[in-house]
């Protein structure tokens, strides 16, 4: 929310307490949370319960809330089994872990096991990582700094990265993702011993999870879990890494072989015949972008975006599908949090009032306090904060799970036709909804629309999906993006 007076510019701590509590919702809070730092306002000490959530139950009757499986008769949809419909590895507790039901219909045989190795388990929660992405941990809990100290050992650095079950602490998705160690600087010394390590990571490839090797380690906490898992190269970075020969080094140490790389990779884009899915998911996108822009959504791509919306199978070219997919990604961590903001804005406005009374008529200039305690507002403010709360957890909390379930689905896709695929329902899905409140807006003549009446709408046309803008003013516009290259 932009901040139109100095006053609002302080940090309603105790309020983002409740959308950190739904970002929280999808992790294994009492085993993963504490693995890395996180990205957090800090809470005043007299606000520390957090609401508690609803939980969203397993299976297709029991997910009302997901927008994108609304429709139990629509075959083709993807999350028509609401988190049923990605794989999970049975839970760490069960006595003897088994074979999952996602091995199983996956045609999993003995030749997938026999080529795969044991590997180090880092869950991260509700996040769901794509290959060729870049990421950055803050190491510290014991376990994890002894996996640290064992990869660099044994010259593997790396390790899975899986996403944690919605429901179901110590079950995780069965495809996960593989981080591969770049950099790691030691800052024990300059945190107090609170960080041990500061690690940037690349993910180089996908891994099809079989079993846990040691589950009784997630509860007992003194090491870090250990897979069997095969590894599925989505990048190329393997094979670099094991054809890295002497004709290397006999390029020019004044040419980049990451300048050259990235020229290749452009000149192959041009050179590429698109399938005709591929064709017709930058259709989809190219369409989807213009109904974006005639009703000046919020949240919303650039037009350039559609020339560098990538298809292409693999990442020896840019922009690919995978960049695709990691943009569209983005865009629904956007737009949940556009939406979160929109909740949030009435409440602080409240408060600022609230604020202002309470340090009397003096210095208009005079700043906020940077938090307040739960119990210093008024009763009147302490019923609309518990209100907005739940709220934002019925409403933000299945957007989170459905975006995130997209992905994973996309992620255990197994190959590139599939992933096309998901990736052209789930923006016809969007283009849908947006058309059907176009649709709304013109039947009144322009005016507002509401969330609720263009969801009606598109559940009649069996396309229901999640709205999380509205047509207040004035706007916040958030662009995907302001540069000419959509994916910088």
């Amino acid at each position: 929310m932009n901040n139109r007076h100095p006053m609002m510019a302080l940090h309603l701590s105790l309020l983002l307490c409740a959308s950190s509590s739904i970002a929280s919702a999808f992790v294994g809070t009492s085993s993963t949370s504490s693995a890395v730092t996180a990205r957090s306002v800090p809470v005043t000490s007299s606000w520390k319960k957090e609401p508690k959530l609803n939980q969203i139950q397993v299976g297709r009757s029991k997910c009302p809330n997901l927008h994108m499986i609304g429709d139990d008769d629509d075959e083709s949809n993807p999350l028509s089994r609401g988190i049923n419909s990605v794989g999970w590895l049975p839970s760490v507790y069960d006595a003897s872990p088994s074979r999952s039901v996602f091995d199983s219909s996956m045609n999993s045989n003995d030749d997938d096991e026999e080529n795969a190795e044991t590997l180090p388990l880092f869950p991260l929660g509700g996040v769901v990582y794509t290959p060729n992405s870049e990421h950055i941990l803050n190491i510290f809990e014991p376990r994890y700094r002894q996996m640290y100290n064992d990869i660099l050992m044994n010259g593997s650095k790396r390790f899975v990265v899986s996403m944690s079950h919605p429901n179901e602490e110590g079950r995780f998705a069965q495809v996960g993702v593989l981080f591969s160690l770049e950099e790691l600087k030691e800052v024990s010394e300059m945190t107090a011993d609170r960080v041990k390590y500061i690690c940037n990571h690349r993910v180089t490839g996908r891994v099809k999870l079989h079993k846990v090797l040691n589950p009784e380690a997630w509860e007992s906490r003194d090491t870090y879990l250990k897979v069997k898992g095969t590894i599925i190269d989505d990048t190329g970075h393997l094979d670099e890494k094991k054809n890295n020969d002497d004709s290397d080094e006999a390029m020019d140490e004044s040419i980049s072989k990451s300048m050259v790389a990235e020229l290749k990779k452009a000149a192959a884009v041009d050179a590429l015949e698109k399938s005709p899915e591929e064709l017709a998911l930058s259709q989809s996108f190219a369409d989807l972008v213009e109904l974006q822009h005639d009703l000046m959504e919020d949240v919303r791509f650039t037009r350039a975006s559609v020339k560098s919306f990538g298809v292409a199978a693999g990442t020896d070219i840019d922009p690919n599908l995978w960049t695709s997919i990691r943009l569209w990604q983005s865009y629904a961590e956007q737009r949940l949090v556009a939406r979160q903001n929109e909740m949030q804005k009435e409440f602080q406005e409240k408060l600022v009032e609230f604020l202002k009374k309470e340090m009397g008529d003096g210095d208009e200039e005079q700043e906020l306090p940077s938090a307040i305690g739960f119990q210093d507002l008024s009763p009147e403010l302490q019923n609309e904060l518990a209100d907005l709360q739940k709220r934002m957890t019925s409403e933000l909390k299945p957007l989170l799970l459905e975006q995130t379930l997209s992905m994973q689905k996309i992620l255990e896709a197994n190959d590139h036709d599939e992933r096309v695929e998901l990736m052209r329902y789930f923006v016809d899905a969007e283009r849908r909804r947006l058309q059907a409140k176009k649709t709304l807006k013109s039947m009144f003549g322009g005016g507002a629309v509401t969330d609720e009446d263009s969801e009606t709408i598109v559940e009649k046309k069996e396309a229901a999906t999640s709205v999380t803008t509205r047509e207040d003013k004035p706007k916040q516009q958030i662009f995907f993006d302001d540069d000419e290259d959509a994916f910088q």
